[in-house]
């Protein structure tokens, strides 16, 4: 077993992570939740095989502070409030309020508590776990399998040169690293931020992991998030109205800052019923993480046509899933029409020729209720209660695809 821990710093999170962690702090500091771990597919090896491991990198990742380095730069961004970063400055996450399991054959991790303790959790128990997971998984052939990533990404590069070349500074095709949840391992995540930044600087935009947008002077890039709209069913406004309060909310806590909104937690119809002429001029933009992309960009086109709104003073971003191909193929297909940006998470740092983990580690309770997303695609919708479930998707009229 290696004697390398997995969390290099606590800084090393999602974007979002902090955005959402400042907003709810703010708002509801009070509030409870309870988040759960999922394996989607089928592992090589049984996750709960990694459960002595797990425990030791969480008891690892409770004892870490941020450091004065990390606070100053946190201090830069501006859409974070000094309270917050003096907040952080004295945050240290709580072992009592997560614990691991064996459930039959599968890997339980459940984190329960106050919300603002609790919600910071999720994104490095996914890549402990994954990290844990291929280092056991590539055991003995680790150099093969680095040299096949490598090829792979230098494939990548190889593909979207000849498209920037062709474009021109008019419409450049832009993306960013989503791939901090499901990397294969930090020191390939690293690699791939590095090759990225060095080989298509005009087009690679920035990275959601804030530890590395600090230690390669990249811009941290970050959106909306789910679990921040699902909270706000629970937060006492009406069900209906939940979407309304959360983007009422995000609008007040960064007056202009983070201006995409995320449209699947109850369907793109129902998002666009609420997403009116207000919020459409306020927002700069829109997130697709579910659903056919194409038929949801239309949507978002004729939505802000519809507003007599020009597209293309908006953008698009796309994230679910995405490989270079079909990035560039959407890319083809909307530019010109509306902006558009393009978040590349697994296909970038897990692309290495064994299949990575769908794992994830969702919200499913807070203030003691049940909450939900209900997706645009099979599979991806994620609730605890079918009474809740069967409920919200009769409020807004959705139909029951997974």
């Amino acid at each position: 077993m290696s004697s390398q821990f997995v969390v290099r710093s606590l800084l090393e999170n999602d974007l979002y992570k902090f955005t959402m962690w400042q907003a709810l702090l703010h708002q509801h500091p009070g509030a409870t939740a309870e988040y759960a771990f999922v394996c989607r597919n089928h592992p090589h090896y049984p996750l709960t095989e990694l459960k002595a491991e797990l425990d030791r990198e969480l008891d690892h990742l409770c004892n870490m502070l941020f450091t004065q380095q990390e606070l100053d730069y946190l201090s830069t961004l501006r859409y974070l409030k000094s309270d917050f970063v003096d907040f952080l400055n004295v945050f240290r996450f709580q072992r009592r309020f997560i614990e691991t399991g064996v459930e039959g054959e599968s890997l339980m991790i459940r984190a329960r508590g106050p919300l603002v303790h609790v919600m910071g959790f999720e994104i490095f128990v996914l890549y402990i776990v994954n990290e844990l997971y291929f280092r056991r998984l590539s055991r003995g052939r680790e150099s093969a399998i680095l040299a096949q990533g490598r090829q792979r990404l230098a494939d990548k590069i190889a593909r979207l040169r000849p498209s920037l070349d062709a474009q021109g500074d008019a419409a450049s095709f832009a993306f960013s690293d989503f791939g901090l949840r499901r990397r294969y391992s930090a020191r390939w995540h690293d690699e791939v931020v590095e090759t990225l930044q060095k080989a298509l600087p005009q087009a690679f935009k920035g990275t959601s992991n804030v530890y590395q947008a600090m230690r390669f002077g990249l811009v941290p890039i970050g959106t909306m998030a789910h679990e921040y709209l699902q909270a706000h069913q629970a937060f006492g406004s009406r069900l209906r109205d939940f979407q309304k309060a959360a983007l009422e909310g995000w609008v007040h806590e960064f007056r202009g800052d983070l201006g995409i909104a995320l449209t699947d937690v109850v369907g793109m119809d129902a998002f666009l019923a609420d997403f009116d002429l207000y919020f459409a001029k306020l927002f700069d933009g829109l997130r697709h993480d579910s659903g056919d992309p194409y038929e949801w960009g239309e949507k978002a086109i004729a939505h802000y046509r519809k507003l007599r709104i020009n597209p293309m003073t908006k953008r698009l971003v796309f994230s679910d899933g995405l490989t270079v191909e079909a990035a560039l193929a959407l890319h083809a297909h909307f530019a010109g029409r509306i902006q558009v940006a393009f978040g590349i998470g697994t296909h970038l740092t897990n692309d290495l020729g064994l299949e990575p983990l769908n794992i994830v580690m969702k919200l499913v309770n807070c203030n003691d209720q049940p909450v939900a997303k209900l997706s645009d695609a099979p599979g991806k919708t994620l609730c605890s209660d079918e009474t809740f479930l069967a409920y919200l998707r009769q409020v807004f009229q959705h139909p029951a695809v997974g």
